[in-house]
């Protein structure tokens, strides 16, 4: 795997969540994979929602201690890109003209404004490309 990508939160919660072994098993070989190859970048949006998915919205959630100990070891693996002001407004660009729900876009828009090709996510369309920032579903397969 060559070049940086965004993990978007759905991978990271996967490799949380039980309830579905074989995404899981995809989340954790990917995360294996971008940890490395150290390709992997994240962002304070999906910390923030990987906190509140894993505690509150899993079947078999992890306790506040858990997920803060995951947040912890996420900050420590991957550089973490913070939510500026222009990606907010590229965000809010990326819902008009994108129709993106504003979170997407929030995801959109950081890997687009800090230069990065690939997002990792399933809640794009696979292989979709948008203004120079691909999006993979790594679970694509598996649907």
């Amino acid at each position: 795997m060559t070049g940086k990508a965004l993990i978007d939160t759905n991978v990271l919660v996967y490799a949380y969540d039980h309830s579905d072994p074989a995404k899981q098993k995809t989340a954790f070989t990917l995360l294996d994979n971008l940890v490395n190859s150290v390709s992997g970048l994240i962002s304070g949006q999906i910390l923030s929602e990987f906190f509140v998915t894993v505690t509150r919205k899993i079947p078999n959630p992890l306790t506040f201690e858990q997920a803060e100990a995951r947040v912890v070891n996420f900050c420590q693996i991957w550089p973490v890109l913070q939510i500026t002001e222009m990606i907010v407004l590229e965000a809010i660009r990326g819902v008009r003209a994108h129709r993106f729900s504003y979170w997407d876009a929030l995801i959109w828009s950081t890997a687009r404004l800090n230069q990065i090709g690939l997002v990792f996510s399933e809640d794009f369309t696979h292989e979709q490309s948008v203004e120079g920032v691909r999006f993979i579903n790594p679970f694509h397969a598996e649907q």
